[in-house]
């Protein structure tokens, strides 16, 4: 899969996504940011690690004039089983479509790197205590689209304009919370915090 990295300074042309909830998600959104991520597939143990950092911390994120947009390479209906909770808009992209515009690969680095190696266990271990809590559901044997993607973010103006991106190296190399929120922070066009979601219910 040839890249075509979406830089800072592009501009993403206007669209509604539609969540796996329903609802329809304004990219970019009229009145925030928009935190796009690209994740794996549904159930994924290393984006569900990562995940549950955001959703911690979800109230900051939101505060900071942010909306949080993730999207996985998983049909939705398999989604569903794994997403229902989490408190931000996620959107199943099975045919790539987004990745394919946004440029997001797949690599056998997405494993092969060292420095993925112990996020992958931490991933692993965590997730097995999720499951026999009954908290989380354990993924396909054999996920819509393989194993091999790698992460990748967006911080979105209002206006379209991108303002950070990020192309992970491996499959745990994605933007931290806090290195989000410094972004955010960092725009002179960061939101006030008493915003409308753009994700319509």
């Amino acid at each position: 899969m040839s890249r075509s990295p979406v830089e800072p300074g592009s501009t993403v042309k206007e669209r509604s996504l539609t969540a796996v909830s329903g609802g329809q998600v304004a990219v970019p959104a009229p009145d925030r940011l928009i935190h796009l991520q690209f994740r794996r597939f549904a159930g994924c143990p290393v984006c569900n690690l990562h995940l549950r950092s955001v959703v911690r911390r979800h109230q900051e994120i939101e505060a900071a004039g942010v909306c949080e947009v993730v999207v996985f390479h998983s049909p939705a209906e398999e989604l569903l089983r794994h997403t229902a909770d989490l408190p931000f808009a996620v959107i199943a992209d099975p045919a790539r479509r987004l990745y394919t515009e946004f440029g997001v690969e797949r690599s056998f680095r997405a494993l092969l790197r060292p420095r993925a190696w112990v996020p992958i266990v931490r991933a692993v271990l965590s997730g097995l205590r999720e499951v026999a809590r009954g908290r989380e559901h354990l993924p396909s044997t054999s996920p819509n689209g393989g194993r091999l993607g790698l992460p990748a973010d967006f911080l979105i103006a209002p206006d379209g304009r991108v303002l950070a991106a990020k192309y992970g190296e491996h499959v745990y190399d994605q933007w931290s919370v806090d290195e989000l929120l410094e972004l955010a922070a960092r725009t002179s066009r960061t939101p006030r915090t008493n915003r409308t979601d753009p994700m319509a219910r």
